[in-house]
């Protein structure tokens, strides 16, 4: 759900400023490489965004198809919500993983293995006939998209360098957001015209394509061979992970027993091992040392708080038309359509130019004020003022800050590491976000729901303050100097 852009050859992080869009290039003109032809880089292009295309589609398509699935297989509530969350684990918490792994074994061997696996849990659970079977279904799409993500940009970087990987980054950020759009549109539709399977069905096409033509028109640069797996790190870290996303999701039941057990005390243990086996690990999972670049540890919390700032924003959203507004989930859907075709024609058309005139620092400050300046529009909105006046301006204010800032926060990350760890940097920055998002819909959504009257000024007001204070910490980050 995330872009990536340039790294450096040197086997040190690299000292690329990001206040200039220079960031973004890769390759200076005497270095770039010729690379494919252009017909093969655009088949190429295709395929990679139309992976991405397929993951945020399948993220949002099944929520609103949740209660023909709940009718159809008699689940109770709490085994419902499962099918959303066996997802969002498994590929929160294997993304830094998989991203490590697709760096040794090879980014278009992960791609294709990540396109089979969502492929196989994606007909698993289109022809689940009870909760169990397709509950097992959505952890192996989860698996499989924790491949794809970070492989796919991994392989961004290699086939598109130079002039060519603007563009490439905004078609990314414009499938990622008419994707999750998509989903919310098509889900309906689909459930009520042919049947809850069909939502799943419709992105085998897609997956299989991806399976058959990888290696047909993606290029690899070559993979460092493995000798050593860090077995203890990668337990631990996904662990971690696992456990601070189902924390958070604990948070937003009302669980806070189980939030500070399972989400704070397990991650913290399980982060002092990881640690302690990455310093040990003749070949670490993480090597530690990629920490000492200020970039880095910059960029991963701008993808944490970003995270918080950006995907809570439309929970919080779809929660306040319904229940603050008391529109019916039909009128709620289509109240959020000028948000999502914003956001695609802001990706598609001004990031780019911002990125390149720019760079990505500025782009991602830009944004994450505008983001800001949505939620507090929401929040200060006087009662009686209507959709058109209190309510639409702050949702084309949020669209716009998320596709300015969602993809350079990946940038941010990738300028940090050199090019051998690419699907490594692809997997901190996702699961970095991921982890935020899980967080900041968790903090954010209790905060509205605690009182109705104050709840939801005081939740986006809320997310206002992470988002301005990510922006303050975008702003500070200078030039890598190790």
């Amino acid at each position: 759900m995330t872009e990536v852009t340039a790294m450096t050859t040197s086997t040190t992080p690299s000292a690329t400023s990001l206040d200039t869009p220079r960031a973004i290039e890769g390759f200076s003109p005497s270095t770039r490489p010729s690379g494919p032809s252009r017909s093969r880089r655009r088949f190429a292009l295709a395929l990679l965004v139309s992976a991405q295309f397929v993951i945020m589609l399948d993220t949002s398509i099944v929520n609103v198809a949740l209660p023909s699935i709940q009718a159809s297989l008699s689940m109770s509530a709490s085994s419902l919500s499962w099918v959303v969350n066996a997802y969002v684990l498994t590929f929160g918490g294997l993304l830094l993983l998989c991203g490590r792994v697709a760096d040794q074994v090879g980014r278009r061997r992960m791609f294709t293995i990540g396109s089979a696996l969502f492929t196989v849990g994606t007909l698993a659970a289109a022809t689940a006939a009870d909760e169990w079977m397709l509950v097992a279904g959505r952890i192996v799409q989860g698996a499989g998209a924790a491949c794809l993500s970070p492989a796919a940009m991994g392989l961004l970087l290699v086939n598109f360098p130079g002039e060519h990987r603007a563009r490439a980054i905004s078609l990314w950020g414009a499938a990622s957001t008419l994707g999750g759009a998509t989903g919310v549109a098509a889900g309906g539709l689909l459930a009520g015209a042919f049947g809850w399977s069909s939502v799943f069905l419709v992105t085998v096409p897609v997956s299989l394509l991806a399976v058959v033509m990888a290696g047909r028109v993606l290029d690899d640069s070559q993979q460092r061979a493995s000798h050593d797996f860090d077995l203890r790190g990668a337990v631990s870290i996904t662990g971690a992970v696992v456990a601070l996303v189902h924390g958070a999701l604990a948070l937003t039941s009302g669980n806070w027993k189980e939030f500070v057990t399972v989400g704070v005390a397990v991650p913290v243990a399980l982060a002092a091992v990881f640690i302690r086996a990455e310093r040990r690990a003749p070949e670490p999972l993480v090597p530690l040392d990629l920490f000492s670049s200020r970039t880095l540890r910059i960029g991963v919390a701008l993808a944490v708080f970003g995270g918080a700032a950006r995907a809570s924003t439309f929970v919080l959203v779809a929660l306040y038309l319904q229940q603050a507004l008391a529109m019916s989930p039909e009128a709620g859907g289509l109240a959020m359509v000028p948000t999502s075709l914003t956001g695609f024609v802001v990706s598609l058309v001004l990031l780019p130019r911002v990125l390149r005139r720019f760079g990505p620092r500025a782009s991602l400050v830009a944004g994450l004020l505008v983001l800001a300046i949505g939620h507090l529009w929401l929040a200060l909105e006087p009662a009686g003022s209507g959709y058109a006046l209190g309510v639409l301006p702050g949702l084309l204010f949020v669209a716009t800050g998320v596709a300015l800032s969602f993809t350079p926060t990946t940038v941010v990350i990738a300028t940090a590491v050199n090019e051998s760890h690419a699907g490594l940097a692809s997997g901190l920055a996702s699961s970095a976000t991921q982890v935020g998002a899980a967080l900041g819909t968790a903090a954010f959504t209790t905060i509205a729901l605690e009182n109705r009257s104050s709840g939801f000024p005081a939740a986006f007001t809320a997310a206002a303050v992470v988002a301005l204070t990510t922006a303050l910490l975008g702003a500070l980050a200078r030039e890598n100097r190790r």
